[in-house]
């Protein structure tokens, strides 16, 4: 068996309240670095993210570094982007010619947004009303994840993204969607740094398998996840049709490459039949 692949999707570090309300001990001036931020332990905890994925794959990626190894992409808000910035520190810690200052050990690592199907927002459309409307939507989870339609509504909640190759940051509701998605969620809620493994492995008479973990504990190792109708490893075909019924079939060409728009839990398959073709 050899292994071949790897991505995960995780929610965001620790944040500040993104809003108060009228009795609330604890103002604004109580966060100094100011609502919606990432905390200390936020950091902290992204941070050790990335060095368990280091650990975890240390035989899978390069020691340093390097452009075409990684592809990480993030939604556009701070929380997010921080916590992708922090992990990737974790992962990558400076070692050899990358050192740029011996009194810094630290190094920029490229972390990609885009807007969705790259349409200008509205005037209306601003980072606090997207913000407030998160949060709204956030609470309402359980609602929206129902056992009403339940396909249906991972299918067009878990938000899209275009094609990566090993890290999505997302918020609590686009785990949940992938995980309902995949008839996997608990019912719980996923916890600040909560992140999905997928594991692509080749067997040795040349079929493909697929492994997933769920870690929702910083403390404790990732636990598999069994899809339905699987063993623990899922043959690919399999793995696709689970997916079959969620997939959002939309297909656009840009910059003379076929960018394949999705549900977070769909682009692992178009990343995987690309990567065994």
């Amino acid at each position: 068996m050899e292994f071949n692949l790897f991505c995960q999707v995780f929610r965001h570090g620790d944040q500040t309240p993104c809003e108060s309300f009228p009795t609330d001990k604890h103002k604004k001036n109580a966060w100094p670095q100011g609502s919606g931020q990432l905390t200390k332990l936020g950091i902290q905890r992204q941070y050790e993210l990335g060095q368990y994925m280091r650990k975890r794959y240390k035989h899978f990626l390069s020691t340093v570094y390097n452009q075409f190894e990684i592809y990480v992409q993030s939604t556009d808000a701070d929380p997010t982007l921080m916590s992708a910035q922090a992990s990737l520190a974790g992962l990558y810690p400076l070692a050899g010619n990358q050192v740029w200052n011996p009194k810094i050990l630290w190094q920029p690592i490229p972390v990609h947004t885009v807007p969705i199907n790259n349409y200008t927002l509205p005037s209306w459309a601003t980072h606090g009303v997207r913000t407030k409307l998160l949060k709204l939507t956030e609470l309402l989870l359980r609602a929206e994840f129902g056992l009403h339609k339940q396909k249906q509504k991972s299918q067009l909640q878990g938000g899209r993204q275009k094609y990566i190759i090993l890290s999505g940051v997302k918020h609590a509701a686009t785990i949940v969607a992938l995980q309902m998605a995949l008839n996997v969620f608990n019912g719980k809620l996923p916890p600040y740094s909560a992140c999905n493994f997928f594991e692509l492995y080749q067997e040795k008479d040349g079929q493909y398998t697929i492994e997933m973990y769920y870690r929702n504990h910083s403390l404790k190792d990732p636990h598999p996840l069994t899809l339905p109708g699987c063993k623990f490893r899922c043959p690919l075909e399999q793995f696709n049709q689970i997916l079959s019924s969620v997939l959002v079939k939309q297909i656009k060409k840009s910059s003379k490459l076929f960018t394949i728009e999705c549900d977070s839990c769909i682009f692992l398959t178009n990343m995987i039949k690309k990567s065994v073709l």
